[in-house]
């Protein structure tokens, strides 16, 4: 039973069937800040706007994962910590994230642009997608280039929930 467990587990790690990462990661370069420009939805970022992820480097030499946004339902900022781990080779972006103890998913980035400026990532299937950018906007066109991309590999651009990131709501942790 529990090697039926293990391989469960490592499964619902994996990039989603015939969608391939990026061959070439430099996880220093990823590190930082990330703002979300579109997404699917899924229940633990419902409601949510200005939502950013910041990567940084555990001393373990893991990676705290810090998702922020902010709750439109509760009127207030949130926050979750997790931790993700290399699947494998650090210089493939390929990741085991968690944000409950044992319970891991796949992060898996399958377009970057070369500088770095923009990411398009999927969990362990194609109903986990995130359009992440260096920026709070990207232009008409890109956004178009990306969505065509995101669309090639089967996820339902239809469906994609546009992050807003205008400057209205005031972020009590960089707003004097």
């Amino acid at each position: 039973v529990l090697a039926v467990i293990l391989s469960l587990a490592a499964c619902s790690t994996s990039p989603p069937k015939g969608v391939s990462v990026v061959p070439q990661f430099e996880l220093q370069r990823y590190l930082g800040n990330w703002y979300e420009i579109a997404r699917l939805d899924h229940s633990f970022e419902r409601g949510m706007t200005h939502t950013s992820a910041n990567y940084t480097v555990n001393p373990d030499g893991s990676i705290q994962v810090l998702n922020r946004g902010y709750d439109t339902n509760k009127n207030e900022w949130s926050q979750a910590i997790g931790k993700a781990l290399p699947l494998g080779n650090p210089n493939v972006p390929s990741l085991k994230v968690s944000f409950f103890g044992p319970f891991y998913g796949g992060y898996h980035v399958f377009a970057l642009d070369p500088d770095y400026r923009w990411a398009l990532v999927v969990g362990s299937d194609l109903d986990y997608f995130w359009l992440l950018s260096r920026d709070k906007t990207l232009s008409p066109e890109l956004r178009a280039q990306l969505v065509a991309q995101a669309k090639s590999i089967g996820i339902r651009t239809e469906k994609l929930i546009w992050v807003d990131q205008s400057a209205s709501q005031k972020d009590p942790k960089t707003t004097p």
